[in-house]
């Protein structure tokens, strides 16, 4: 039986989705889902569909190794940052310089937005650093998770250099003739959800104001179980503050100059990204070296070391990468066809198409909640929504990739047994279920402004009205909640 292009080639996906929803488990349900999609092509051949399995996953692995070279050298630089003792600098910095409860919240704010590369390193060294700095001025344990965790997923989505554009940006079918960092880019003006968080977030901490759970946990300021939680042990060398700051600060100048080099951005060229972030991230590597070495920062070994353990770190970043690769793959023209499919459906019914950016919004959020992970959400999801609008840079697909993209930070932010949102957690020695309780009404409340923004804009076809109607509603919120407060008071 010929399934080609038919609505059978929407089963692979289908099976990882719901798997990932059942049984919470990424990895074997993506793998799981490549798999049955391999049986239908294959013609339920065991041997031949395990053959083809492992095919696909290493042409795509050898198409995307650079992103893999990218994130391994960038765990090595995360791993040498926080080996060297930099992040204990700034946090002495910190309680010296700063005077008041804003100050020490924007600081943290600050910092988490400046270390924008990597949400796992952000986590943990935001968190570790201004712990000491929060806790002198009574924020609350929840309320720095909070902060921790809106500038980590919400950061790194619209931030161009950065671990995860490398994985939106590889997440784009081998047929597609799209960049894929330029799609990204222009996705960052529709991020909804990121965009407005970080709002919401100056506004709190602007009007030193919280409501529901979180204004409750603050009032009371109760002691967090540490029990619960495992210190996190940092092996510090003696680098100061500049040691923190310039190695992100050269990552990001010569991952720019990587990209200016490979394409020519100023004249309108479609660069490299990838083979830009890995020239990037090399020579900010060997940046690294002559700062640290020569000043005995590090020992030689010490810098050794960082090279295991930055890879061990981007193990599961990797895995979960190759098989959405693998799974976006068996459904490309040359397999399934699962874009001829949906787009034959979508062309007949052209009202469904509308709806599509605040469905995907949903779906990416419901997946992500459910599996925890926000790269295995968007790498299953883009692909299908370019199989529904083409391979062209519409406004169309540009709003659904930036709502696939909000639904799957928004999903994560709020999952419990999300990375990040326990990395948060432990970076601010929070106890975990307090976290995600006094989180989730203000993630949901973004959430909510992001779906309806998403869906006027679909049905209007205008972007930039989808942007507009979000920050008006947020407003709107904002101001309701307050008068409402300053009644009860």
């Amino acid at each position: 039986m010929d399934v080609t292009a038919t609505v059978w080639t929407l089963l692979p996906p289908i099976i990882a989705i719901a798997l990932a929803l059942i049984t919470k488990e990424v990895y074997s349900s993506l793998m799981i889902g490549i798999l049955s999609g391999a049986l239908l092509y294959t013609g339920f051949h065991p041997l031949k569909a395990v053959e083809t399995t492992f095919t696909i996953m290493g042409s795509k692995l050898g198409d995307n190794i650079n992103i893999c070279i990218f994130l391994v050298l960038l765990g090595i630089l995360v791993s040498l940052i926080t080996k060297s003792g930099a992040s204990r600098a700034y946090g002495e910095w910190a309680v010296k310089t700063i005077r008041s409860r804003r100050g020490a919240s924007f600081a943290t704010s600050f910092l988490g937005m400046f270390i924008f590369v990597d949400d796992y390193f952000n986590c943990l060294t935001v968190g570790t650093v201004m712990r000491p700095v929060t806790d002198k001025y009574s924020i609350s344990r929840a309320k720095l998770a909070y902060i921790i965790d809106a500038t980590a997923a919400p950061v790194c989505i619209i931030a161009p250099i950065s671990s995860w554009a490398a994985a939106v940006g590889s997440s784009l079918p081998e047929s597609s003739t799209l960049d894929g960092f330029s799609l990204f880019l222009k996705t960052i003006p529709l991020n909804l959800y990121a965009l407005l968080t970080l709002a919401f977030l100056i506004w709190l901490m602007a009007a030193d104001f919280d409501f529901g759970p979180m204004k409750k946990y603050e009032l009371a300021h109760k002691d967090d179980d540490l029990s619960l939680i495992e210190e996190t042990h940092v092996v510090a060398g003696s680098g100061k503050v500049y040691d923190l700051i310039l190695p992100i600060s050269v990552l990001i100048v010569l991952c720019i100059a990587g990209m200016l080099y490979t394409g020519g951005i100023l004249e309108g060229a479609n660069c490299d990204s990838s083979t830009a972030l890995v020239l990037g991230s090399f020579f900010t590597l060997l940046f690294t070296f002559v700062l640290y070495i020569p000043r005995k920062v590090l020992s030689f070994g010490q810098f050794c070391e960082a090279f295991t353990e930055g890879f061990k770190a981007m193990v599961p970043a990797i895995l979960i990468l190759t098989l959405a690769w693998t799974l976006s793959g068996v459904c490309r023209e040359e397999y399934l066809n699962i874009g001829g499919f949906v787009s034959s459906v979508v062309k007949a019914e052209s009202t469904i198409g509308m709806f599509m950016p605040a469905v995907f919004f949903l779906i990416a959020l419901g997946l992500a909640f459910a599996t925890g992970t926000s790269w295995g959400t968007f790498s299953i999801l883009i692909p299908i929504a370019i199989a529904v609008f083409g391979d062209a840079p519409s406004t169309m697909l540009i709003m659904t990739v930036a709502a696939c993209l909000s639904g799957a930070v928004c999903g994560d932010h709020i999952s419990p047994i999300s990375d990040t949102t326990i990395l948060a957690s432990a970076g601010a020695q929070c106890n975990h279920i307090d976290h995600v309780s006094t989180q989730m009404p203000y993630a949901l409340m973004i959430a909510a402004i992001s779906f309806v923004g998403f869906l006027v804009g679909g049905v209007t076809g205008n972007d930039i009205l989808a942007l507009g109607v979000g920050v008006v509603l947020l407003v709107l919120t904002v101001a309701v909640i307050t008068a409402r407060q300053k009644k009860k008071a």
